[in-house]
């Protein structure tokens, strides 16, 4: 399963965001494929709490036209949200001391945490830092054009 970092999301659907191109592609490529693939929830808080910021784009997205986005990528038959389970604190905090996150970089550990907890084979993002948590895949998609 492939899970979906919250900037992939944002340059997927600001047409005035750097990579738009290609990250609209991947998406719609994992939302039109068979393959199951994820979206956690603290990225999609995450997502609309980016795209409806002004101080981030001049145009903020009207907050129905981000839940609009979330429900259209979620509409595909083989898209899921992955949330926290029973045990998740124990593995978050494993992960944590493993890595030695701190800080701000705590949201970052989370997802991963989600990632390991629910099976996620690869998260794609363009951002380095899950770099730091061994246990999980990063791969960024838009490297590979």
């Amino acid at each position: 399963m492939i899970a979906v970092d919250t900037n992939i999301l944002v340059y997927a659907h600001r047409v005035d965001a750097p990579f738009h191109a290609g990250a609209a592609r991947v998406l719609r490529e994992l939302a039109e494929g068979n393959r199951v693939w994820a979206i956690p929830w603290p990225c999609v808080h995450e997502f609309l709490a980016k795209v409806t910021h002004p101080r981030i784009f001049n145009n903020p997205t009207p907050i129905e036209h981000a839940i609009g986005q979330i429900q259209e990528w979620l509409r595909s038959p083989s898209a899921l949200t992955i949330g926290e389970t029973e045990g998740y604190f124990d593995t978050l905090s494993n992960v944590l001391v493993d890595s030695r996150t701190v800080g701000s970089k705590v949201h970052d550990a989370r997802i991963a945490t989600l990632c390991m907890t629910h099976g996620v084979d690869e998260l794609w993002s363009a951002d380095r830092d899950f770099s730091r948590f061994a246990a999980l895949k990063v791969d960024n998609p838009l490297t590979h054009e």
